[in-house]
């Protein structure tokens, strides 16, 4: 039997999720391909779970294809309805214990601490048990809601205990990586919390291992699109550029789309734009209550990774007023870089969180939660910024997000020759 010569396993939630996080899987496995790894696995859920969990989730009749090279694995619930979750962790689990019991050097990135990270250590730790001694190097990526919902929760509800796993797991692998310095930050003081109640050590080890890696952007898919297209596309919505401005995102009150849609009714240039409300998400039907009696707010629920780009060159502006939650802060943005890739209207967003990381000095910045502020400071923006003001934030935009670019960040993350370690 020939076996592949260096493996690439992502646990993640993958496509068709609306999650910044499955496209950096996406984008993180195009790139192995290119730098010696000969197999890649995703390893994510069966559509059906994503479905019942109330994901928001894309067209499944228009999910980009990957690359030959790339495998998406789904693997079924093992047991019936009386494990009701930890069916799908065993499919999960048992399906990377077959891929590590092969001869094959294999690295394991899993972005979620709950639940992918306790699928890899814990299927690394059932191989070696079982004697395969696995060829492994693991990376486990924490993402916003790692710290701003699920630590953070932990924490506000005085569930030491919790936090104890989370922070053992992920330190159990061989690299810890978060996805932006504010979430680094976020998880070392979460430690110090924990650490203060339960006479734990883990802020020390956080402060000394925990590097950062940006997320990973196609440029190539937000670069300089067709004019043609993006004229085409905004024909077949009823839109016309600089028509309207823009909200691409999540549709959830963390994203800012309350403050949004009330700031919109006060704005002097809704003559002139409409508002544009693209995604879906829990807040959805609600705001869409809340605009039924505003012909100036069209909502599209159905954009594609292929649309995305058209949208946000032909928008007047785009605006992501995202605001802390205690269920979620924002912790990097990668909606805000692929505007800044795209071209187009200038961004109007706020300094929550890690959002500063992704746009510098490149963006118009508003206080969040200030809906008065937001309403002038769109106003400003599609009325009365000069052309050659909005050329240079586009530009200058552009510029730094092609730092985020997919393979300066997978080189950054995965050395071209990872030793195999195994878990800690």
């Amino acid at each position: 039997m020939t076996h592949p010569r260096r493996r690439l396993v992502i646990v993640v939630r993958a496509d068709p999720v609306i999650c910044g996080h499955s496209g950096e899987a996406r984008n993180l496995a195009e790139v192995a391909l290119t730098r010696g790894f000969d197999d890649v696995v995703l390893l994510t859920w069966p559509i059906p779970a994503l479905q019942a969990a109330g994901l928001p989730l894309k067209p499944l009749d228009r999910l980009l294809p990957y690359s030959a090279g790339i495998t998406v694995e789904r693997p079924e619930p093992v047991g019936d309805y009386r494990v009701p979750d930890g069916r799908h962790l065993a499919g999960l689990t048992g399906r990377l214990v077959e891929l590590l019991a092969e001869p094959v050097p294999t690295t394991c990135l899993s972005m979620y601490l709950v639940p992918h990270t306790t699928v890899v250590t814990d299927a690394v730790t059932a191989a070696r048990a079982a004697g395969f001694a696995p060829n492994v190097h693991t990376i486990a990526k924490a993402v916003g809601s790692d710290v701003t919902n699920v630590i953070r929760s932990c924490l506000r509800e005085g569930r030491f205990g919790a936090a104890t796993v989370l922070f053992t797991t992920f330190l159990a692998n061989d690299e810890v990586v978060a996805v932006s310095e504010y979430t680094r930050e976020e998880i070392i003081a979460s430690a110090e919390q924990v650490d203060a109640h339960s006479g734990t050590r883990f802020a020390e080890q956080c402060r000394r291992r925990v590097t950062v890696s940006y997320p990973p952007i196609d440029s190539a898919a937000f670069l300089d699109p067709d004019p043609a297209q993006v004229d085409a596309a905004l024909a077949r919505r009823g839109l016309e550029r600089d028509g309207y401005i823009l909200f691409l995102s999540r549709v959830a009150r963390a994203k800012g789309i309350y403050d949004l849609l009330i700031a919109f009714g006060q704005m002097r240039c809704r003559s002139r734009v409409k508002l544009v409300v693209a995604g879906t998400g829990p807040a959805l039907e609600h705001v869409r209550a809340m605009a039924k009696e505003d012909d100036r707010v069209i909502f599209l629920t159905d954009v594609d990774d292929q649309e995305k780009p058209l949208l946000m060159r032909g928008c007047a502006a785009y605006t992501l007023p995202t605001k802390p939650e205690p269920d979620f802060v924002e912790t990097f943005g990668i909606a805000l870089a692929e505007k800044m890739l795209s071209g187009g209207g200038p961004i109007i967003t706020t300094t929550t969180g890690g959002t500063l990381e992704a746009v510098g000095d490149t963006a118009v910045v508003v206080e969040p939660g200030d809906i008065a502020g937001l309403a002038a400071t769109v106003d400003r923006v599609v009325l009365d910024m000069s052309a050659a003001e909005r050329r240079d934030l586009e530009l200058r935009a552009r510029a730094r997000a092609l730092s985020f670019d997919r393979a300066e960040v997978f080189d950054s993350l995965f050395p071209r020759e990872t030793p195999a370690d195994g878990v800690r």
